[in-house]
């Protein structure tokens, strides 16, 4: 059995990590046109996965379709760094390193507790019998997750793309 707070540890780390990229790094230099239309992307990206689990029960053939919308945001969000190269520091380009290793972890945590999302009992696996008792933490904490994504997503559009302009910052 896996506890609940080991199978969702990536998402813990993962959000910390990308509101210092947002927060620090990227009001502290600005973006460019590339990264305010490319950021939100990748964001849906993660928020078609996340859908993929709460719409679709995780039959093998919704499995693989999950893997592939899993592979590619993992291969989608590294369009950015011909643009990082030249436009972060050091220390952002290490913290994009890490959210490169973070974000195919994560991903696999919420596949590992799609089941949790459909079934209960005898036909969750044995990985997330902890949890057949008692799923709404896990369940929760997905659609938490979902919700915050979301809500991260409309923030990269709507401050990058109309709220913010080059030499002015808006305090949110």
């Amino acid at each position: 059995m896996i506890p609940t707070w080991l199978l969702l540890a990536p998402i813990a780390v993962q959000a910390p990590l990308m509101l210092m990229d947002e927060f620090y790094y990227h009001h502290g230099r600005g973006l460019g046109r590339w990264e305010r239309i490319g950021h939100p992307l990748d964001t849906l990206t993660v928020i078609v996965c996340i859908a993929w689990t709460f719409v679709s029960e995780p039959t093998p053939r919704a499995i693989a379709v999950y893997a592939a919308l899993a592979f590619a945001s993992c291969v989608f969000v590294t369009k950015d760094e011909f643009v990082h190269a030249g436009a972060c520091t050091p220390g952002e380009q290490w913290l994009h390193a890490m959210l490169f290793v973070g974000h195919p972890l994560c991903l696999a945590s919420i596949g590992l507790a799609w089941p949790a999302l459909h079934f209960s009992g005898a036909e969750l696996p044995a990985y997330l019998e902890d949890t057949s008792n008692d799923r709404l933490p896990l369940i929760t904490i997905l659609v938490a997750q979902f919700l915050a994504t979301i809500w991260f997503c409309l923030y990269q559009t709507f401050y990058w793309n109309f709220l913010w302009s080059r030499g002015r910052r808006l305090s949110l």
